[in-house]
């Protein structure tokens, strides 16, 4: 009897004892706010929430006036009731005048944007949600600020300012993920990376060799995934999220769970997601050049070309992928945090489909082609210290193993053999990292860093029809090595409140080592031996005159050193060309300057300016050459003309980019992006070609209400046109990917989309999204694609958190 009264009793007083546990959260973002002080008129009483934006009210009295207070957000007060009655939760509001973003990118540390000097885009877990990315390139495409070429679906290969592949540098959570075999073609590694597990999205628009060394010329693509969340009750924590999704355009299935358990000082999430794609349909209002209308399927042991029923069916671009994430984060003290990640994921065979559409002689080239799967797996312990040392305030160790592992198949029509060449690399990175306040005007931030790829390569020949598999050329040397050792020391220094500046040096050293199989070459050398340095530097200024505008000035170099890539690989380029090593390499150089303005008028209007200038110097190209003064040899039993890949170009890009946002009324938003680049390369002799990844200008704009539970968004997509004189020769020769002009040249057409996006909070855990891309059926292809756009796109997507 006395435990039946005691659970009524429970039940009875459950209601009010939960009434005084509060939320508060971000209307925008719905997110906790902790650190936010409660107190009455008189401040008699008080109360602090925690890191879930929990606080205890049961000391006020229910008619007590409360007052909430945070440093980024706009003071709220309320009744004590008025607060239960709503559900035990209460909405701040950004205060933009006092909120500042912290950048953690330019250093490796916490800044205050408003140190930077540097141009950076940051993409939130809100943005990411919103935009429902159906891979990482998508999500950095949805910026308006990275424009992205997709040679397959399963593909992405982000361009910044006018750079793309191997000048660009991807890292993930502090690693880098950049190879010692990232080509100059285009790569779609970024893809490997799951949006579902994005936390935090950062870009350098522009160089960031002082802190990440090598292939950081254009820009650094910085993702920071998820942290596992801690309890802060005292008792174990379990939350998680459970998503699908649909998109008709590619028959897109995708499902996603991940799994936190926070306990006190242990913290653990797991993630898994799965997705698969089948044939992506473009649009119907379009060029003609794009449609797929024949295809080859082997039957009877015969290539048989087939007349496509469907030509807005891009067939055969259809794949599957699964990203597995576990973190676990430990905090034993307030003095050492210990960070553990693994990441693992995977691919099927997915086409290309760039290489499925060439024609030769106006027949199809190939019958099939196709990348084997793409696996990436990297283990990273990271250990912090807080310390009051005369040398650092905090120090970051990162050690890190990545495996990757790739390959290449294709067979022309006709043929039965199947070509095929496979690479795994391994990498090992080492990275210490200080931070150190001298003084509250002066920091320094400093490092050291060792990395080695390991890289190895093999290459077979198999008859499709009898199974005899025989060796074939590997694609790179086996067993080459390519290692980087460097220090770097920055320094970031108020003047005053108004002028603040940052800079930094860079010294690398780059060790590469290849030896070559003479088993199919008769090369009069055997290995690859480069060993090369290089010294980079930054510096720059940012002003506030006023609480209106800020500028920001900045000088840098960035260098590229010879990969394996570069030095390495040995094929027939083209018909009667080989491309052969040259061990007399070295770095290609970017000095880089721009001006950028930021004005903000109120609460309500924003813009943000900048325009750039970047001179790439003993840039990295292949072009004629020769090997003890012979320069053609014989090569699979044909004369070729010998190339190598030299430093015998400059190369010029400028741009400028410009974005605004205006609230015109309560709750609607108006946002809109622009970016324009332009550049030149200039070959030994004087010729003087349009820039490979210069892309055409591009944008966004859209128009967006939010409240409390609905967030409705209409925007436009939209790329310029390039005319044939536009294209770098290489593209001209490359008429599979472009539309014909009326002088039969291949061209890439200007194109826009119009889509609709919608997100609603059905209950405080079930969110619902539902978008629709390419209202108006375009049929279009972006610049140097070789897919064409999906077509009229209906996407649902449904979330339950717990």
């Amino acid at each position: 009897m006395r435990l039946i009264l005691t659970i009524l009793l429970f039940f009875i007083l459950a209601p009010f004892v939960n009434a005084q546990q509060i939320s508060v959260l971000s209307k925008a973002s719905k997110t906790p706010i902790p650190n936010v002080a409660i107190y009455n008129k008189d401040k008699s009483k008080s109360a602090l929430t925690d890191f879930d934006g929990v606080a205890d009210i049961s000391s006020f009295a229910d008619r007590e006036l409360l007052f909430f207070d945070h440093v980024s957000h706009v003071n709220v007060h309320l009744r004590k009731s008025e607060v239960v009655r709503k559900g035990n939760k209460v909405y701040m509001v950004v205060d933009e005048n006092q909120l500042s973003e912290v950048v953690i990118s330019v250093s490796k540390w916490e800044q205050d944007k408003d140190d930077i000097t540097h141009k950076v885009l940051s993409i939130t877990s809100e943005d990411i949600s919103q935009s429902t990315p159906q891979t990482s390139a998508d999500l950095l495409q949805n910026s308006g600020q990275v424009f992205v070429q997709k040679s397959q679906l399963g593909g992405g290969s982000p361009i910044i300012r006018g750079f793309s592949t191997n000048r660009l540098l991807i890292t993930v959570d502090g690693v880098r993920m950049n190879t010692a075999i990232f080509r100059g073609g285009n790569v779609q590694n970024v893809i490997s990376i799951d949006p579902f597990t994005i936390g935090r999205t950062e870009v350098i628009l522009g160089p960031g060799s002082v802190v990440y060394g090598s292939d950081a010329i254009g820009g650094v693509m910085n993702f920071y995934t998820e942290k596992p969340k801690f309890s802060v009750t005292g008792e174990h924590v379990i939350t998680g999220n459970v998503l699908a999704r649909y998109a008709s355009a590619s028959n897109e299935k995708t499902g996603h769970i991940d799994l936190n358990i926070g306990l006190n000082k242990w913290a653990f999430l797991t993630s898994v997601s799965y997705t698969d794609f089948d044939d992506l349909r473009m649009g119907s209002n379009g060029p003609d050049d794009y449609l797929r209308t024949d295809f080859v399927e082997r039957i009877n042991g015969q290539d048989v070309v087939l007349q496509n029923p469907d030509p807005e069916e891009q067939v055969f671009t259809g794949y599957d992928q699964v990203n597995f994430l576990q973190k676990i984060h430990f905090t034993p003290n307030e003095t050492w945090d210990f960070n553990a990640d693994l990441i693992y994921t995977t691919s099927s065979d997915y086409p290309r489909y760039d290489r499925l559409i060439r024609r030769r002689d106006g027949n199809l080239q190939s019958a099939e082609w196709f990348y084997g799967p793409q696996r990436w797996f990297m283990g990273n312990l990271q250990v912090a210290q807080k310390s009051r040392s005369k040398l650092y305030d905090k120090m970051k160790i990162t050690a890190a193993y990545q495996f990757f592992e790739e390959s290449r198949n294709d067979r022309n029509f006709g043929s039965t053999i199947l070509e095929r060449t496979q690479e795994q690399v391994d990498v090992y990175s080492l990275n210490v990292d200080f931070e150190k306040k001298y003084s509250s005007k002066t920091s320094f931030y400093y490092g050291l860093e060792y990395i080695l790829n390991n890289v190895f390569s093999d290459g077979s020949r198999r008859d499709i029809e009898t199974g005899v598999v025989e060796n074939a050329p590997s694609r790179y040397p086996d067993g080459s090595t390519w290692q980087s050792i460097a220090a770097y020391l920055s320094i970031q220094n108020n003047f005053s409140e108004k002028l603040r500046f940052q800079g930094g040096l860079r010294y690398n050293r780059i060790i590469l080592f290849s030896q070559y199989d003479d088993e199919f070459f008769d090369f009069p050398f055997d290995e690859a031996n480069l060993d090369t340095d290089a010294l980079t530097g930054t510096a720059g200024l940012s002003w506030l005159p006023n609480d209106i505008l800020h500028w920001k000035l900045n000088f840098s170099t960035a260098f590229r050193a010879p990969n394996i890539d570069d030095v390495g690989k040995i094929f027939d380029s083209e018909p009667g060309s080989v491309v052969v090593p040259n061990p007399d390499l070295r770095p290609e150089y970017a000095y880089n300057g721009e001006l950028g303005l930021s004005a903000k008028f109120g609460n309500h209007f924003t813009l943000d300016l900048a325009t750039y200038y970047t001179y790439l110097d003993n840039a990295l190209v292949r072009s004629d050459f020769n090997l003890n003064g012979e320069t053609e040899i014989l090569f699979g039993g044909e004369l070729s003309n010998v190339q190598a890949i030299q430093n015998a170009a400059r190369a010029r890009i400028y741009g400028f980019e410009a974005g605004l946002k205006y609230n015109f009324a309560k709750n609607f938003e108006f946002a809109s992006q622009y970016t324009f680049v332009g550049g030149e390369e200039e070959l030994e002799g004087g010729l003087i070609t349009p820039s490979r990844h210069v892309s055409p200008q591009f944008g966004n704009s859209s128009l967006t209400f939010r409240n409390d539970k609905l967030m409705l968004s209409t925007f436009v997509q939209y790329n310029g046109t390039f005319d044939f004189e536009d294209l770098a020769p290489s593209q001209q020769n490359n008429p599979s990917l472009y539309a014909s002009d009326e002088n039969g040249n291949p061209y890439s057409p200007s194109w826009y989309t119009l889509n609709f996006r919608s997100q609603y909070n059905v209950t405080k855990n079930i969110t619902g999204i539902f978008s629709v891309e390419n209202i108006t059926d375009q049929r279009y292809r972006p610049y140097s694609s070789g897919i064409a756009g999906a077509g009229r796109n209906f996407i649902a997507s449904l979330k339950y958190s717990f």
